[in-house]
């Protein structure tokens, strides 16, 4: 496998630790992805409501505090792995968020649900941190390098391009195109490539995001055109993982029937475990709730009350209320069958003994 440079930094193995929200993945999980020697990112939405910063009224100042602390705990981990974070545009307080990471030593901000057009902006006091945006499509790519190029002379260190088709979470793209057969990932992975290429005479290095499970998976991406993967659902079971054990069990216990696709408040359609979704909706009319944090720039529950508090139910699932919470996966976490360790996941992913995996970051 050739080497995967993203900015200034060459991981040893070519492998994005996905960002899931809401503290599914932290600073445990990043940590340890880093010390294995990928990328470990800690996805920045929603971290203070389970953090010791909350009291229940004040979660735009809880949130980037408990930002803090998760950096710190990744770093006590891999002093000198390549931790990131992972920042959701259609968050309210998205700006604050890249800030307050890049100050606490991030080396790669990934973003996505929405377009990050002003991350150079944000990030430009801290020329060193690494920016990746999240994409679906080669246009969508050609409009942050123009816009990126033209405001703030700066282009991409990578670019992740995700599969709406198999991705979890959040998804770019229109609720009716997904799982239509018309998408086609790895066309998109090259179409990207060969757009900097020609546009820019650049290499870019360009990561898949989707689907990937196992060394199989991982090789068919190489073999594709990809630079590297990004991978998260795999890693939700694994001992190191922020969440509760009850939401990595609902991977172990789910079935591939019991995944499907949901409109979220965020107005973007998302992957889940749907075997308890109708508790979600319910528990937030029942409890009469209304928006109680105002964590998303556009959100049909806080303007309309209109299906469910999306960080709230992602709060709830990964403390272990599974009936009540949200549990976002991709289209493969049916195929958890146990817990493991991050370590054990990539001497799997990269054909090495466990014990010449993790390092001391």
């Amino acid at each position: 496998m050739k080497a995967l440079k993203i900015g200034q930094y060459t991981l040893r193995f070519p492998l994005i630790q996905g960002g899931m929200g809401v503290r599914v993945s932290g600073g445990s999980l990043a940590g340890h992805v880093a010390r294995c020697g990928g990328v470990g990112l800690i996805a920045t939405a929603g971290l203070g409501l389970n953090s010791r910063h909350f009291d229940g009224r004040n979660f735009f100042t809880a949130d980037p505090a408990a930002l803090r602390d998760e950096f710190a705990k990744a770093y006590a981990i891999a002093p000198d792995g390549i931790v990131g974070a992972n920042c959701m545009v259609a968050v309210t307080n998205y700006d604050t968020m890249v800030r307050v990471a890049c100050e606490s030593g991030a080396k790669v901000i990934v973003s996505g649900a929405g377009l990050p057009l002003n991350l150079p902006a944000l990030t430009a006091d801290f020329p060193q941190v690494a920016l990746v945006p999240i994409v679906s499509s080669v246009k969508a790519a050609e409009l942050i390098a123009r816009k990126w190029h033209k405001a703030y002379s700066r282009l991409p260190d990578a670019v992740v391009v995700e599969d709406p088709d198999t991705a979890g979470g959040h998804l770019g793209e229109k609720m009716e195109k997904i799982g239509s057969g018309e998408y086609d990932q790895y066309a998109t992975v090259r179409g990207v490539k060969d757009y900097f290429r020609s546009e820019w005479q650049l290499e870019m290095p360009v990561i898949a995001a989707g689907g990937i499970w196992d060394r199989a998976d991982l090789l068919h991406a190489l073999a594709e055109g990809a630079d590297g993967v990004q991978m998260a659902s795999r890693f939700v079971t694994t001992v190191e993982c922020d969440a509760a054990d009850a939401f990595k069990q609902a991977y172990i216990n789910c079935k591939q029937e019991d995944i499907g696709l949901i409109m979220s408040p965020a107005g973007l359609p998302g992957r889940a475990i749907l075997t308890h979704f109708d508790k979600v909706r319910e528990r937030d009319v029942a409890l009469g709730q209304r928006c109680p944090s105002g964590c998303l720039k556009k959100c049909a529950y806080k303007e309309t009350r209109e299906r469910f508090c999306i960080v709230h139910a992602l709060d709830r699932a990964q403390r272990g209320d599974v009936e009540t919470g949200l549990v976002f996966c991709g289209t493969n976490a049916w195929r958890a069958d146990h817990i493991s360790t991050v370590a054990e996941i990539f001497a799997e992913l990269f054909d090495l003994p466990v014990e010449k995996i993790a390092t001391k970051g």
